[in-house]
Parts: structure tokens; sequence; C-alpha cells
């Protein structure tokens, strides 16, 4: 049986938002958006990850109560999940290409670890290392 991660979400305060982001100035496209009553399905992939999915959950019921998706967002807001990673073949050139975007990075790319990176966050406060790879 082969099993494999196909789709992982973080939580955004505004769907619509979320997507102009992360297709407009990140290169993401969609890959499903579909409703099901106040529920919305909505993943983006990178064009040259076709097997991976980011979905863009907004947190609600059914899967949460109201007060507990008012609690995610907040913590979302301040930065407090995990670090994303986009790991990219020149951190520096996909820097000021996405600077010319739009994104705003909270950390301009700088050499350590023996690669360069840079830190960016999206509309809702989830962050992003840009990296460099080896």
């Amino acid at each position: 049986m082969t099993q494999s991660v196909q789709v992982a979400g973080i939580y955004v305060h505004d769907q619509d938002e979320a997507l102009q982001f992360y297709v407009d100035r990140l290169g993401f496209r969609v890959h499903t958006d579909a409703r099901n009553g106040d529920y919305r399905w909505l993943t983006v992939q990178r064009p040259d990850q076709p097997d991976f999915q980011l979905g863009l959950f907004r947190p609600q019921p059914p899967t949460v109560d109201d007060a507990t998706a008012q609690e995610l967002l907040k913590a979302v807001a301040k930065g407090a999940m995990p670090p994303l990673v986009l790991v990219v073949a020149d951190c520096r050139a996909a820097y000021a290409a996405m600077q010319a975007r739009g994104v705003e990075f909270t950390q301009e790319p700088i050499a350590r670890y023996g690669s360069v990176d840079a830190s960016f966050r999206d509309p809702s406060g989830n962050g992003w290392k840009l990296v460099q790879s080896r």
C-alpha cells in the first residue's frame, strides 16, 4: 500500500485574500476551490510540484467551534504557527522577484548555515522561510 502526504493546510483569516496572495504574489495556482454550504475547500499548488497541495482553510465549524476558530485566527495573526519553507534555486533572485510582486519580507536574504534564507509572512500572519537549495 502506497501512502503519501498530498495536502497540508494552513489557517487563513480570509480565503479570497489568501488566494490572491498565493496566486498573484507567490506564483501558486488553484488546484481545488469547492464549497459545501459555508465550508470552502481551497487548495493551491506550485506549478512544478503537482503532487502536493497547500490548503488555505478558515477555521470554522464543523472542524472547530466558533470560540476555538477565533483563538486559532489570533494565534496565526501573531505568527505562532510553525514557518513554512519554500525552497528556491537562488534566494536573492527569488526575493527580488517576490518583492517586486508586493511580498513584504520580515528578513532580507542572509547567508548562514551553508545556505541563504529570507523570511516573509502571508496576509494572515503565517510565517515563511525562503531557502536557497544547496
